[in-house]
């Protein structure tokens, strides 16, 4: 047997923190302002064994580092950091325990829980302020150094404007689980993700990024696993480089790599749902797996003048220290790793406001958006903040700084009450539906800073939100009392499944109302993976540790969910194919020329505008909006025809004789009906022609909207009319008289020709 490689050491150097392969060795940097020793400890190939502990003696600006000049990628590791034990001074150093390198690019292997992984001795009648003696390393993951050579081969990031960003929530595993077209041995991973019907999969549908729920290694809770549960969705973060290991079939970075350039090919933009304001480690009860004991006083918000407790702005028992430089540090290394190394478009930071919280509260000119924003990287990519935290004055909607977004909870909470027909959510949707300027028209700021969203991981899923006035979390071990209470939902009579066929019809026309709303509406609307073709969650809205049926996506859909799925990628197509869906500027309801009419009118069902009093008086959750096309800044390419009007009227005669093409196909620049809209535009006759005409109507009973006389033309075809099972009229009907028949709860959409 041979014996193992003995590694020497050198100085090194303090620089980049983290293992780093130079191509001859591997250097070793690791911050700790207030340990007393450092110990590089290097285990065999399974991990299970250590074979030496290497002293890093050099120690440069609060950073120990060593160099070893034999070691190779694939090596694995871990450190032991000494110094004192003295939870009441906020220090919690315990060599006993090995640590995770807060910069590792890969981990090997999970936790496997017992009560080493603690720094006092479990069940003492002191707690925490003991001290545990017992070695941790032989359940701990070992982190793993990395060759970062990659060949992205001609990788460009879409770079895709924020006003024509679509949005697609998703989980990594729960995504491709039981997917027919991936192979067995790539379901649940990054590989699986890359996978060509997938792929096609999401191109199809029409949507411009993909969020991914949190790909950083995390931890399994251990109250979990003892449950037979998991932290499924990730927001318990371990080590902020590393992707997280069970989600790669391959076990290589280079996987994940893969599957940002096969999006990147598709031309879809990757976001990651970063955790950075607490971690795995939890409050002083918690375990001692990376920070805490390398330097616990640097990383974490302590309790000023008792610093054995943690500063808890996030309900996971700690946040961490941003307004420490070394804090933000972490935070802004790991950032621009994951765009410079691994190439992603943006982040989705969730509560975000956690992270901008200095000495004296929240700063919204903190050193975190200092940093951000100074970044000649990090500046150019997508930031979305979750606006809140748990702590006091934590709630910050509409506060972060220009350039970023922002979840819109607001409308998410009166899409669904005005969708069930709450009257008194009339004016709220109004302002929801074009943008929420009353949150974000200051500071140069505009529509696409409110992301949209009707549904999200966290609570029901669009079906589960038509379906269940209740709640139903048994399966979460929890007695039912986790997950939110108010989620403003229906269930359309009868509580979960049902045969009965009116309750079904109207729960699908319901849904699709809703993604109308949400497709159609100013801003950047993001859309939860499995809502366009019903998934369920059997009315669980807090499934966080579900890995299994209940969360996965389900691939094999009837007709009806088929048929949602076609509609939902027609709403994309529109959006698209309408810039006037996603402006850059707010509407003010001005005029776009003399005499000519407003961006935005609002009408009641008769055809009339609203005024102020009917704002007050309207009981009534009915309402039509009037988007007006801008005149075009230029020609287009397509040369006008001599006699626009002789060609508008042999066109129109086409288009309305029996068995014509449906309304809803002019929608491209190659379309005959677009060419009529640029002649006429050319010659300035009408102003109204590609305008859109909404009609919203949550009530429960029908009605008949009167079709508004705009520039003394009512001529309309219908695009949209969720009343119908594709969202369509029957082939070749046109709106050319005053009254349109809304169907209740029921949206359609109009285009002036």
């Amino acid at each position: 047997m041979n014996k193992p490689l003995t590694h020497v050491v050198c100085a090194g150097e303090p620089g980049p923190l983290g293992a780093t392969w130079d191509g001859e060795g591997v250097n070793f940097a690791l911050f700790s302002a207030n340990a007393e020793k450092v110990e590089l400890c290097i285990f065999d190939a399974s991990g299970r064994h250590e074979l030496q502990r290497i002293d890093l003696k050099t120690r440069t600006n609060d950073i120990w580092h060593g160099y070893l000049p034999q070691a190779r990628p694939g090596l694995l590791y871990g450190y032991r950091v000494h110094g004192r034990y003295k939870p009441q001074e906020g220090y919690r150093f315990n060599a006993h325990k090995l640590l995770i390198d807060p910069y590792a690019r890969a981990l090997v292997g999970e936790i496997n829980w017992s009560d080493a992984h603690f720094g006092y001795r479990i069940g003492n009648d002191i707690a925490d302020l003991s001290f545990d003696r017992h070695d941790s390393a032989s359940g701990m993951p070992k982190c793993r150094v990395i060759d970062p050579t990659y060949n992205w081969e001609d990788d460009r990031p879409p770079g895709t404007a924020w006003q024509d960003t679509v949005i697609y929530e998703l989980h990594v595993k729960g995504f491709t689980m039981v997917h027919p077209g991936v192979p067995p041995e790539l379901r649940g991973t990054y590989a699986g993700l890359a996978c060509a019907p997938v792929i096609e999969y999401l191109k199809r549908l029409g949507v411009t990024a993909v969020e991914l729920l949190p790909v950083h290694a995390f931890a399994h809770d251990r109250h979990l696993v003892n449950k037979g549960l998991s932290n499924f969705w990730g927001y318990n973060s371990l080590a902020f480089f590393a992707p997280h290991p069970s989600y790669a079939a391959t076990g290589c970075v280079s996987e994940f790599k893969t599957m940002v350039k096969a999006l990147h090919g598709a031309g879809i933009e990757v976001i990651l749902d970063v955790v950075y304001n607490h971690t795995a480690e939890g409050n002083q009860m918690g375990p001692t797996l990376s920070l805490r004991g390398i330097d616990n006083a640097s990383y974490y918000r302590l309790v000023t003048g008792d610093a054995r407790y943690y500063m808890d702005y996030t309900g996971c028992g700690n946040t961490l220290d941003t307004s420490n430089p070394h804090a933000l540090e972490l935070v802004r290394d790991s950032l621009r790793y994951w765009v410079e190394d691994m190439h992603v478009d943006g982040f989705r930071f969730d509560l975000g406001v956690a992270l901008t919280r200095g000495m004296t509260g929240i700063e919204m000119r903190s050193a975190f958006f200092q940093e951000l924003t100074r970044d000649p990287v990090l500046s150019q990519v997508k930031m979305i903040a979750e606006p809140w935290d748990l702590g006091l004055g934590g709630y910050q909607l509409g506060g972060f700084p220009p350039g970023w977004g922002e979840w819109n909870d607001r409308y998410r909470d009166t899409m669904r009450a005005f969708g069930k027909g709450d009257a008194q959510a009339l004016g709220e949707f109004a302002t929801r539906f074009t943008g929420s300027s009353d949150l974000f028209d200051r500071s140069g700021r505009t529509p696409h800073a409110s992301i949209n969203f009707v549904t999200a991981h966290d609570g029901f899923t669009l079906h589960d939100l038509v379906s269940y006035n209740y709640k139903h979390n048994e399966a979460n071990l929890e007695g039912n009392r986790d997950g939110a209470d108010d989620n403003r939902s229906w269930n359309c009579g009868v509580e979960g499944q049902t045969d009965d066929p009116a309750v079904n019809t109207l729960r699908r026309r319901r849904k699709r109302s809703l993604l109308t709303m949400l497709l159609l509406s100013q801003g950047v609307p993001m859309l939860l993976a499995g809502d366009e073709m019903g998934r369920t969650q059997g009315g669980n809205n807090n499934a966080y540790c579900q890995d299994n049926g209940v969360s996965w996506m389900n691939w094999g859909i009837g007709p009806d969910d088929r048929q949602l799925l076609e509609f939902v990628q027609r709403l994309i197509r529109l959006r698209r194919a309408h810039p006037i869906l996603r402006r850059v500027t707010f509407f003010k309801g001005h005029r776009l020329a003399a005499g000519g009419v407003k961006d935005i009118m609002w009408l009641r069902p008769d055809g009339t505008e609203m005024d102020d009093a009917g704002w007050r008086q309207t009981t009534e959750p009915c309402l039509g909006i009037f988007l007006a096309a801008e005149p075009p800044a230029q020609a287009p390419v397509d040369q006008p025809p001599a006699n626009p009007w002789d060609w508008l009227k042999a066109m129109l005669q086409r288009l309305f004789k029996p068995g014509a093409a449906r309304a809803d196909l002019p929608v491209g620049h190659g379309s005959m009906i677009y060419r009529v809209w640029h002649s006429i535009r050319l010659h300035g006759r009408v102003c109204d022609s590609g305008s859109i005409l909404i009609l919203v109507n949550a009530h429960h009973a029908a009605l008949e909207f009167v079709l508004p006389l705009i520039n003394e033309r009512r001529l309309w075809s219908t695009v949209i009319d969720t009343n119908f099972e594709d969202g369509r009229q029957p082939e070749g009907t046109q709106q050319l008289g005053r009254c349109y028949a809304l169907n209740a709860h029921s949206m359609v959409v109009l285009q002036a020709i």
